[in-house]
């Protein structure tokens, strides 16, 4: 068994998605679109799909010219119900695909803060692993607006949807559940001049803010990974 992993950005580990894919022994095929690898036309033979996240915008076609075809490849996963995860930019691709909207450069939210379930999140056999509340980490300008029919299940202080499910198995996510302490102080390192550029006292603050929240967001990822896994 294998899952389908598209890569529209470097640097995006699967972090604690592939530690559950890992535990149950499923393998991954990974598609690096940014790097011009041809986005597969049909999910084929793959358990589920996976949409990691990117700097670009969902609709950043002229730019990123493969985002149409990730759209196409996430509506034949989705008709056919196999299982679909979009983090962070893979969640603004499946409200594309699936007839929502995108939304533009809102006012950036990053760092680790607070996430909260709805009651149909509360309800939800994956995003009920946020428990009442979890410091989840963030690091986007944009959002979305929901496809018809989604189910909307958490959200930010800063952000109404950071969760919803489109069908039983289509799970769009935009915070970084992925994204272990480990993972985010990797990305401190490689991506250090990015970071300052939206959060520019970051380096002064992280090991303040790893200490009070790493350890809880790892927690509740690791769940949530394990528990779309399970979907598989």
């Amino acid at each position: 068994m294998h899952v389908l992993v598209i890569e529209n950005y470097p640097g995006t580990p699967l972090g604690v998605v592939g530690e559950a894919l890992e535990e149950k022994g499923i393998g991954t095929q990974n598609v690096a679109a940014y790097e011009g690898e041809e986005v597969p036309t049909h999910i084929g033979d793959a358990a589920g799909l996976i949409i990691l996240g990117g700097e670009q915008s969902a609709i950043a076609d002229e730019t990123h010219p493969f985002l149409p075809d990730v759209c196409r490849l996430i509506r034949d996963a989705h008709a056919v119900s196999r299982p679909v995860l979009g983090i962070c930019l893979g969640s603004q691709l499946i409200a594309r695909a699936l007839g929502g909207g995108n939304v533009l450069d809102r006012p950036v939210e990053f760092g680790w803060h607070d996430v909260k379930p709805t009651k149909a999140g509360q309800d939800d056999p994956v995003l009920c692993h946020l428990g009442d509340c979890a410091p989840m980490f963030h690091w986007h300008v944009d959002t979305v607006e929901l496809p018809q029919n989604a189910v909307h299940l958490a959200a930010s202080q800063m952000t109404p949807y950071q969760a919803y499910r489109v069908g039983q198995t289509t799970y769009a996510i935009q915070f970084h559940f992925e994204a272990s302490e480990a993972v985010v102080r990797e990305w401190s390192k490689t991506l250090k001049d990015a970071i300052t550029k939206v959060q520019p006292n970051w380096p002064s603050i992280l090991e303040a803010e790893a200490q009070a929240n790493g350890a809880r967001a790892d927690e509740a990822g690791r769940k949530i990974a394990r528990a779309w896994v399970s979907l598989l």
